[in-house]
């Protein structure tokens, strides 16, 4: 009874491996009459029944019949140009049939590594595969701008990557000839953009670097989608660092870059962390002691902090790389005046009194102050950055200069009130 029922076990895996043996012949009669989807669509069972005897021939044939219909339609399309004939064609199926054409060829290949049953391994379609989609790329080059233009950016961004990727596969590997068209930078850089407007920052990443590898005269676009992958996907202390330390990296490499100081100047500002803002800012003033940034930055820092005269020694520093940096001008400005109130009421006695000699010392300071506004005025008379007129009525409110308060009045009669 048990030996009874052993064979008829082996009777039914031997009747299930020849059916799929014989899908696998049936969509071969029909791909030979040109029934592209229905050899397809006869051959899917077998591509992943663990019944199929030779997996890696099965899909073979489906590399083969993607192929074959891929080849058809486009003949047909050159045929139609030829002859100036408007027939319909399936342009979708086209495009479609070229990706699984070569997907189907690197899961054949994929299968074709594994050792047989002596543990070894002999490749019997790899050397097909060279030779029939060495110059493939193209195909899958027009494929993702076709599904590109039809807002697929899904499908679009698998035939891409599969291009980019094409040299890397074990097929090409060691071909010495392969092929790369001169637009290899461009599609790469493409299928960085489209993977970072997915959100596949990892990927984003992945084909940023290959873009800068392959064209470093691409590297400050690509390098814009490394870097706001590389924020987009921060959720720890470790990704925030890895984050900052490539920013810095590349600002080092290109320190005129202003995008990336930018960058770094929102990391650390809006940290919440002085001690590491100051301390970036050290490094800034030590690299790039040319960037007005970098003094405007540091001012703003002591500023915050109440350093009122390292405040405008950097502010100074500023408007000696740009005289016409009207917020530097302004904050200095801003800096002698809260000095000066910080020195009146030194000098001031318990009742708020202060002598003459005293208050001469105090309006030295207003008038730095005073001198600063004015320019920033010269600088800014719309007040479009920065609005020097309320300041400037204290000073003259302080000095009990009437004819220039009225001046101002003129300008903003909110002053008079």
């Amino acid at each position: 009874m048990k030996k009874f029922m052993m064979m008829a076990m082996m009777a039914a895996a031997a009747t299930t491996a020849f059916g799929q043996d014989a899908l696998v012949k049936e969509a071969k009669k029909l791909n030979s009459k040109k029934e592209f989807d229905a050899a397809m669509q006869t051959l899917a069972p077998a591509l992943t029944s663990s019944e199929t005897i030779d997996k890696a021939a099965a899909w073979n044939l489906q590399s083969n019949i993607a192929y074959d219909k891929f080849m058809a339609i486009q003949t047909k399309d050159a045929e139609n140009q030829i002859s100036k004939k408007n027939e319909a064609y399936d342009t979708l199926g086209m495009y479609q049939a070229a990706v699984t054409a070569w997907e189907a060829a690197l899961k054949c290949d994929e299968l074709d590594q594994l050792p047989d049953a002596k543990g070894k391994v002999k490749l019997n379609f790899r050397s097909g595969a060279q030779n029939r989609f060495k110059n493939h790329g193209v195909a899958l080059v027009q494929a993702g701008q076709f599904f590109y233009q039809k807002k697929d950016n899904e499908q679009a961004l698998k035939a891409w990557a599969l291009y980019v990727g094409m040299k890397e596969t074990p097929i090409f590997a060691e071909m010495n000839d392969f092929p790369r068209d001169p637009f290899f930078a461009d599609i790469a850089y493409y299928a960085a953009f489209l993977s970072y407007q997915l959100k596949d920052y990892a990927q984003a990443e992945k084909y940023a670097h290959i873009t800068v590898e392959a064209d470093p005269s691409k590297a400050a676009d690509a390098n814009e989608i490394l870097i706001f992958s590389k924020k987009e996907s921060m959720k720890t202390p470790e990704d925030s660092l890895a984050y900052v330390n490539m920013v810095k990296k590349l600002h080092k490499e290109d320190p005129n870059e202003d995008r990336y100081f930018n960058l770094l100047m929102e990391f650390y500002t809006r940290g919440n962390n002085p001690a590491a803002l100051n301390a970036w800012i050290a490094e800034e003033v030590q690299s790039n002691p040319g960037n007005k940034m970098v003094w405007a930055l540091k001012g703003e820092a002591e500023m915050n902090a109440e350093k009122w005269d390292e405040a405008v020694e950097s502010y100074q520093k500023a408007i000696e790389i740009d005289p016409e940096f009207v917020q530097c001008v302004f904050n200095a400005g801003r800096c002698y005046y809260a000095s000066a109130m910080e020195l009146q009421s030194k000098l001031a006695d318990k009742n708020g009194m202060i002598t003459n000699e005293n208050r001469a010392k105090v309006v030295e300071v207003v008038e730095k102050a005073e001198g600063f506004y004015v320019r920033a005025r010269e600088l800014d008379p719309s007040r479009s950055i920065c609005n020097w007129a309320y300041p400037l009525y204290q000073i003259y409110y302080f000095k009990k200069d009437n004819a220039k308060m009225k001046e101002l009045e003129a300008i903003d009669p909110s002053l008079a009130q």
